[in-house]
């Protein structure tokens, strides 16, 4: 199967449509086609600065516009950050994502200070991921400078719905900063989140704008939403595993290459539902050593768990490719 850019929604959600059974297959075909099925990468993700962000996205704890268990923390200093990324490593973490609460990447001494984590973080010999808000062509390019492997800005759902769910940025803007990403070598990461209250019609959309992206980014996380109390989407009903297995293996069929992630809301996953996933194409999952994801309102299963899931399913952890001369973007 060739990589295609041009993919319409109705082919998308034809495929999306698939018998589950069916769809699982095809998935898992070429799932093993362009991967290693035995393999899955684990994550760390780190919040270096939390709460008080000035956005309104429904879904999030961090938003300073609503009342949540999140206690708004300055930025960490290097050397926590660093001492978190060796234990995850020591764990057989190969990726480091870290992220702070804020609606855009200013040019002041906080920036300098994240700068300053990547090179220290990158040379620890692993997949450095930020995901720090808008950013300019300028700040994407210290940011390469600074070695830093991949960029996360996700779409959060279809251009149609956007507007439902964060009032404070345009869709636009989302695309405006995974362009000024691509003018690096940085690669990019950008997916979005299950049970916003999106119709299939959206989940296709926003599926469609990924896969028209040239090159397709490298990462696709899958996010099911964590209901946090006090947001907006607090009372919203949990997705069902069959749309979570439905949405990675069309991902995995539209765009091959890419590594889909499963991500924010797996902890509420049996280990078969989560085999199931990974049968459909995730290769990608994010553990921790505290039991959260991001914040104290998002759980994420541990590393001791996770690495008992992996052996009983057979899978080992897929080392970084940070050093190994492999940061090529997906071409087709």
């Amino acid at each position: 199967m060739g990589i295609r850019y041009d993919w319409q929604e109705a082919e998308i959600r034809a495929i999306y449509d698939t018998p589950m059974l069916e769809l699982i297959y095809q998935a898992a075909s070429i799932h093993r086609e362009f991967h290693d099925s035995r393999k899955i990468q684990v994550c760390k993700l780190v919040s270096i600065k939390t709460g008080a962000c000035p956005e309104d996205c429904s879904y999030c704890a961090q938003s300073s516009r609503y009342k949540t268990e999140v206690k708004p923390q300055s930025l960490l200093d290097k050397q926590t950050v660093i001492n978190i990324a060796k234990q995850a490593k020591e764990s057989g973490v190969s990726r480091v994502c870290m992220g702070a609460a804020w609606r855009e990447v200013r040019d002041n001494s906080q920036f300098e200070q994240v700068l300053e984590m990547v090179k220290e973080v990158t040379a620890l010999d692993l997949e450095v991921c930020c995901t720090l808000g808008m950013l300019n062509q300028s700040q994407a390019k210290r940011l390469e400078d600074a070695g830093l492997y991949a960029y996360n800005h996700n779409l959060d759902t279809s251009q149609d719905y956007y507007s439902t769910i964060i009032t404070t940025r345009t869709y636009g803007d989302r695309l405006n900063t995974i362009n000024n990403v691509r003018q690096t070598n940085v690669t990019v990461c950008s997916g979005g989140i299950l049970g916003l209250g999106e119709s299939v019609d959206d989940r296709v959309s926003m599926l469609c704008t990924l896969s028209n992206l040239q090159p397709h980014p490298e990462s696709v996380p899958i996010n099911i939403l964590s209901q946090v109390e006090g947001t907006p989407l607090e009372n919203q009903p949990d997705v069902p595993i069959w749309e979570v297995i439905r949405m990675i293996a069309t991902a995995r069929i539209i765009m091959p290459k890419s590594d889909v992630r499963l991500s924010a809301g797996r902890s509420r996953l049996s280990q078969i539902e989560q085999a199931m996933c990974f049968m459909a194409g995730a290769n990608s999952i994010f553990s921790s050593d505290d039991g959260h994801m991001l914040t104290v309102t998002t759980p994420c299963p541990g590393y001791d768990s996770d690495q008992e899931m992996l052996n009983l399913l057979g899978l080992s952890m897929r080392e970084s490719k940070a050093n190994q001369g492999q940061r090529l973007k997906v071409k087709g």
